[in-house]
């Protein structure tokens, strides 16, 4: 099963009730450490579970990288949390939480997807996983050695800052990514794209929660989404982009809390 990073919940529940624990699937490159500060936030009143999606982080690796195994991955997950969740994913994690909704709908209540649609996108990671995989990790003791070696590859800093959260300097056989890089680059294309999941169909409520810099979900998508999604609900998150999370934690934070607080099912 994936490895898991546990935030019980900080506060008393609303009226009494025990309020359906959430599962938050990360993106592409990240991991459950990624959302520990968002997670907090959302635990004030809720336990929140966050996951090393596979080949990520500390959670096993395999060859197969395609949404309805990542959605089965968080179907498992959601068992062990009592088989009813709630389910907030970004971007690849975002499509996997989709795909969870459509193919195991009992197991979700609400749904909040952060800034991606369910479409085939045209735009891949592989130069990413390439500056990784063609890394000299010889001879790495320091972060920072990492950052002056990866810049040869990766102009952006803050884009390396989030690559190299996955760099363990700490393996006993040496400087190791966490990432299963030979299984992202061997699966990019079902990364990128979307499943035929025809005849499947999500009623519950869910957000589709967007960052306002961002162009991932546009106007056009709203028609599949809604065919897929009939309850959907959109909002934008001022200021932020594509990692909406990071760039905007509070407003993030306070939105997806509302959602997940509104009365209903």
């Amino acid at each position: 099963m994936l490895r898991t990073i546990v935030h019980d919940r900080q506060g008393a529940p609303a009226g009494g009730n025990d309020p359906t624990p959430l599962l938050i699937a990360h993106g592409l490159f990240g991991s459950a450490r990624n959302w520990s500060a968002v997670a907090r936030r959302l635990a004030a009143r809720r336990r929140v579970v966050a996951a090393d999606m596979r080949n990520h982080g500390e959670s096993p690796h395999a060859p197969r990288h395609d949404y309805p195994a990542l959605a089965a991955d968080l179907a498992q997950v959601a068992a062990s949390l009592g088989g009813r969740i709630d389910v907030l994913g970004h971007s690849m994690g975002g499509k996997a939480a989709m795909v969870l909704a459509l193919t195991h709908p009992g197991a979700v209540r609400r749904l909040v997807v952060a800034d991606i649609a369910p479409v085939a996108y045209a735009h891949t990671q592989m130069h990413n996983v390439d500056a990784m995989r063609t890394l000299d990790l010889a001879g790495v003791t320091t972060r920072a050695e990492a950052d002056r070696r990866l810049a040869a590859t990766v102009g952006d800093p803050a884009l390396r800052a989030f690559l190299l959260q996955s760099l363990d300097l700490k393996a006993e056989s040496g400087p190791r990514w966490r990432l299963n890089l030979d299984a992202l680059a061997a699966n990019m294309d079902a990364i990128t794209g979307w499943p035929d999941l025809a005849g499947c169909r999500f009623d519950g409520p869910a957000l589709f929660l967007t960052g306002a810099l961002s162009d991932y979900v546009r106007p056009e998508h709203r028609d599949t989404i809604r065919a897929l999604f009939p309850a959907a609900r959109f909002a934008r998150i001022p200021g932020a982009g594509h990692w909406l999370h990071a760039d905007r934690p509070d407003a993030f934070a306070e939105t997806v809390a509302a959602f997940l607080d509104a009365p209903g099912s």
